[in-house]
């Protein structure tokens, strides 16, 4: 991975749950938003063929032409595939219908592990690179964690979330221990938390003895404006920043740089 100057280096952080329906895109779109506010040059790179990452920053995947499939087929590179969010500091490369095809088309390609990591050598320029993938444990997601410095875990606060966090992790490590031994976990973000419940704080408890080290102390609040912003293109921060999911997205950003 190129450098963006002489004294740091493009991470590249996956975002990832085979789990649907966690906050993973919410929290990949808003987190990348939160961090370019913060003077971070972001590039998101949307590895889910269902493009809500795509759509919640306004894009309209439908029309996408050149997308993640183009540049991980090779039929494109990468530089001509990012788009501009609009937004200072907070590029996209964007998903099209065309990924769900990726899948099968990469199982007899060489290398087919790699395709998304030998991509993102060709970019420079970023601070951060977060990757949204799939909720899947598939070969996109595979590509993610072959490329990724670090894996940043979304987890609805709800019972069995345990459960899947522990299948996860079991991947995780074996992709370090036969694919990519430079790859780490970040963390585990709590998404989904409502504190009236009895439930949601179990949850967090229970991860908080698994991964003591590893959760965040920012929990992300359940909240209607959540499903309310991408119909908007818009982050949460400017569809509501005074929203409570808003602000802790913002509170996480901090919390991010902090543990980097």
């Amino acid at each position: 991975m190129k450098h963006t100057d002489s004294d740091s280096r493009t991470v590249v952080v996956a975002l990832a749950n085979q789990k649907g329906g966690v906050g993973k895109t919410t929290t990949s779109v808003n987190l990348a938003g939160e961090l370019s506010q913060r003077g971070h040059r972001v590039l998101l790179i949307d590895c889910d063929p269902q493009g809500n990452a795509t759509t919640s920053l306004g894009i309209d995947k439908h029309r996408v032409t050149i997308s993640t499939y183009e540049m991980l087929m090779g039929v494109n590179v990468p530089g001509d595939v990012i788009y501009q969010t609009g937004r200072l500091g907070y590029d996209i490369i964007p998903a099209s219908e065309n990924l769900a095809g990726a899948m099968i088309e990469l199982t007899d390609i060489e290398r087919r592990e790699w395709r998304l990591a030998e991509a993102l050598e060709q970019i420079e320029g970023y601070h951060w690179i977060l990757l949204d993938c799939p909720p899947s444990l598939g070969l996109l997601t595979l590509n993610a964690l072959c490329a990724a410095h670090y894996v940043l875990i979304p987890l609805q606060c709800e019972y069995l979330a345990l459960e899947g966090l522990v299948q996860l992790k079991g991947t995780i490590d074996r992709v370090r221990d036969h694919l990519n031994p430079a790859l780490s976990i970040a963390g585990v973000v709590m998404t989904m938390y409502d504190g009236r419940t009895n439930l949601s704080q179990q949850v967090v408890e229970e991860v908080r003895q698994y991964f003591p080290q590893r959760i965040f102390d920012t929990l992300i609040p359940r909240s209607v404006r959540v499903s309310e912003a991408p119909s908007y293109g818009q982050l949460l921060n400017e569809y509501d920043p005074q929203n409570r999911a808003a602000q802790a997205y913002g509170l996480l950003a901090d919390e991010f740089l902090q543990r980097f």
